[in-house]
């Protein structure tokens, strides 16, 4: 009886023990539990708090590239526009046309009478055909802003009075005596010609003694050139 009691004594015993480490073992794992939560709530602040300053440094980057990109665009289209402009400026010196003409030797040396066409018979140069040899008359093929040159010599002991017209209206005038020598003088002006109108050289005066001069040294000429338009 005796030996039982000490028998049951001792399996309530190990039982005991045994509960014990149960109870131990069942507290170590909950504290190993709250150790991970613990230390999973902190990773994971971590991770939020790093993700969030990450986030703000992309927007950082993202709003500075956006402003680099701006002042990039801004600086490509002004260079674009600058470089339009200079095409379409040169495009413009291009197809400017070539007009310039530079007429000789005229037909009627003796002036004798008043508003009297000069008629230069030869030409040298006559880019854009708009002198005409025949009649003494230039047409302008385009509108724009013009040079005209009237060289003239007149004759030993004579004298000339010439006019440079445009569409019948005196732009520019001149009057040489050649008293003792033959003695040339040029005259001429710039100014602005629509299309289609006429420029010429005319005697302004006619006497008996209005008479021009030439030969291979002194030349008569007239002479125009297109500045631009």
């Amino acid at each position: 009886m005796i030996r039982t009691e000490i028998k049951v004594e001792t399996m309530v015993n190990e039982n005991k023990k045994t509960e014990d480490n149960v109870i131990n073992t069942l507290g170590d794992i909950k504290q190993t539990v709250a150790d991970f939560m613990h230390m999973f709530a902190d990773m994971r602040a971590n991770i939020t708090n790093e993700m969030l300053k990450r986030g703000d440094e992309i927007k950082w980057r993202e709003e500075s590239f956006k402003k680099l990109f701006d002042v990039i665009r801004k600086n490509i289209t002004s260079d674009i526009e600058v470089q339009k402009e200079e095409l379409i400026q040169l495009k413009g010196k291009l197809e400017q046309p070539q007009i310039a003409f530079y007429a000789h030797h005229v037909k009627d040396l003796a002036l004798d009478s008043t508003d009297e066409i000069l008629i230069f018979e030869k030409t040298i140069t006559n880019e854009g055909t708009g002198y005409d040899t025949s009649t003494g008359l230039f047409t302008a093929p385009v509108g724009g802003l013009y040079q005209f040159d009237v060289h003239t010599c007149p004759d030993k002991g004579k004298h000339v009075c010439l006019g440079l017209v445009l569409e019948g209206k005196v732009i520019a005038a001149h009057a040489n005596d050649a008293v003792d020598t033959y003695g040339c003088n040029t005259f001429g002006t710039v100014i602005i010609v629509k299309s289609g109108e006429k420029v010429w050289v005319k005697s302004t005066l006619s006497c008996s003694i209005c008479q021009l001069f030439q030969n291979s040294r002194s030349m008569n000429t007239f002479s125009g050139v297109f500045v631009n338009n």
